[in-house]
C-alpha cells in the first residue's frame, strides 16, 4: 500500500504547474522588417545640361603629303534628354593643340565643334553616335568641315561622367589654299552635370 500511496504522491507532484511549465502562450514579437534595397547608382536618367574637359591626340594628314599628331586638350558642354533607352543630345566642345604638318610647313592650332548626340541608355553607360560641324584653324587659315564619329560615357555618380571618344574629321580646302585634310582625334573625357 505504501507504494501505492509513493506512486500516486509522485504522479500528482509531476502534474503540477511547477513542473508543467508555464501555461500560458508565449508572446512572439513579429521579425523586423527588411530595409528597402536602394540601388547605389543605376544611371538612368541621362537628361540635363553638363560641362568638362578632355584630353587626348589628334593625327592630321593632308593631300599634299603632309601629317602629324600631337596632344589635344579642351572643354565641353552640352545637353542630353533621355526618351527611355533613347538618348538624343548637343553639345559644342573646343580642343586646343599644336600639330606641325611636316617640318614647320603647317601647324594646326585648334578644332571647334558643334555636335549632335544620338545614343542607347544601358544604365549607367550610354554608347553614342555623333557628327556635325567642325572648325579648324591651321597656320594656312581656317576651314569648316564635318565629323562623325562614336562615344561611350559611363556615370560614376548622379554628377560625375567619364568616357571617351573617336572623331573623324574632312576639311576640302585650309584657308583656301586648295589643300585638303583629314584628322582623326581620340579621348578621353570628364563631365560633370547640373
Amino acid at each position: 500500500m505504501t507504494r501505492i500511496v509513493s506512486m500516486a504522491a509522485i504522479a500528482a507532484a509531476l502534474s503540477t504547474p511547477a513542473f508543467a511549465g508555464n501555461l500560458e502562450e508565449p508572446v512572439v514579437a513579429p521579425a523586423p522588417a527588411a530595409p528597402p534595397v536602394v540601388v547605389a547608382n543605376d544611371g538612368g536618367d541621362w537628361t540635363g545640361a553638363y560641362i568638362g574637359g578632355q584630353i587626348g591626340q589628334l593625327d592630321a594628314d593632308t593631300s599634299n603629303g603632309l601629317s602629324g599628331d600631337d596632344v589635344s586638350y579642351g572643354v565641353h558642354a552640352g545637353y542630353n534628354y533621355d526618351f527611355g533607352r533613347f538618348v538624343l543630345g548637343g553639345e559644342i566642345d573646343y580642343d586646343a593643340t599644336d600639330v606641325d604638318l611636316g617640318g614647320g610647313a603647317a601647324t594646326v592650332d585648334s578644332v571647334m565643334r558643334g555636335k549632335v548626340k544620338a545614343g542607347y541608355d544601358f544604365g549607367p553607360v550610354l554608347a553614342y553616335v555623333t557628327g556635325g560641324v567642325a572648325q579648324v584653324d591651321t597656320s594656312v587659315g581656317d576651314e569648316t568641315g564635318e565629323f562623325y564619329g562614336i562615344g561611350v560615357a559611363y556615370r560614376v555618380t548622379d554628377q560625375w561622367t567619364v568616357g571617351g571618344e573617336v572623331l573623324e574629321h574632312d576639311f576640302d580646302n585650309l584657308g583656301s589654299s586648295g589643300i585638303s585634310a583629314d584628322a582623326t582625334t581620340v579621348s578621353l573625357r570628364a563631365s560633370y552635370r547640373f
